[in-house]
């Protein structure tokens, strides 16, 4: 994309040069893992551990790379967990939602302590939006939604939505069907966004709240069940099935 993108910039007049952006839409995995306190900067040391973060983390290095070697305009993002409609049925939300109503149990990895900062899709839009409009060439921008939560409290949250908007027929909360099952590899404990630059280059900040978004979310995957429902096996989340054992390990 990037030789592509270069060959084209290249056959542009200086005006459209001036207007032309490619943004590398990353996201915040590629620096690692937090402790309890501290955030994510533009200036944060890259530490990626999974495979997924390292090809990330790459990519923004390519991007950067263009830039510099190039001067072919590249910006970068690196956005925190998105949710919302349409996302792929195997993350996190979507599959609270639809064990719940398949009356299935809803796995959590390890014991759900693990942190996320979620965005709302449309903040994000907003964000990236923002960024081809007024982000400068060569730069990056972290961009988050303020709303820390650990795993299993993410999950008690959504299953009391559904308590309220879809009850069970039995009477009982949707959250004792939660589950803890073994957690994946390089599972990192926190991820949290400063996305204080974005705020006062860009403009933007995040509109919704955690619970103002979660209950667009619930209320948009009950409206569309046949998206949610779609597929609702057990070990449809990644990392729940077989998984390769670690070099070194008897096989």
């Amino acid at each position: 994309m990037l030789h592509t993108a270069l060959n084209f910039w290249n056959q542009l007049n200086r005006e459209q040069q001036a207007n032309f952006r490619f943004i590398q839409v990353s996201t915040d995995e590629v620096y690692g893992s937090l402790g309890a306190e501290g955030f994510f900067t533009e200036t944060t040391v890259y530490g990626p551990n999974s495979p997924y973060s390292a090809s990330k983390a790459g990519a923004d290095h390519l991007a950067r790379a263009w830039y510099t070697t190039y001067g072919l305009p590249t910006i970068i993002s690196n956005c925190s967990n998105n949710y919302g409609p349409f996302q792929n049925r195997e993350k996190l939300i979507p599959t609270i939602i639809r064990k719940a109503l398949s009356s299935q149990t809803i796995p959590i990895y390890g014991q759900g302590q693990n942190v996320r900062d979620w965005l709302y899709v449309d903040d994000h839009i907003a964000a990236l939006l923002a960024i081809c409009e007024k982000g400068k060439a060569g730069s990056s921008y972290n961009i988050g939604g303020y709303n820390e939560i650990s795993n299993i409290d993410l999950a008690t949250a959504i299953c009391a939505l559904l308590d309220r908007r879809r009850p069970r027929s039995d009477g009982r909360r949707h959250a004792e069907r939660i589950q803890f099952v073994t957690d994946r590899p390089g599972h990192d404990y926190r991820y949290a966004i400063d996305a204080a630059k974005a705020k006062r280059d860009l403009g933007w900040q995040p509109q919704e709240s955690l619970q103002s978004g979660l209950s667009k979310t619930v209320d948009w995957y009950l409206d569309h069940l046949n998206w949610t429902m779609d597929v609702v096996s057990s070990e449809d989340r990644l990392g729940l099935g077989s998984l390769p054992k670690p070099l070194g390990e008897d096989r």
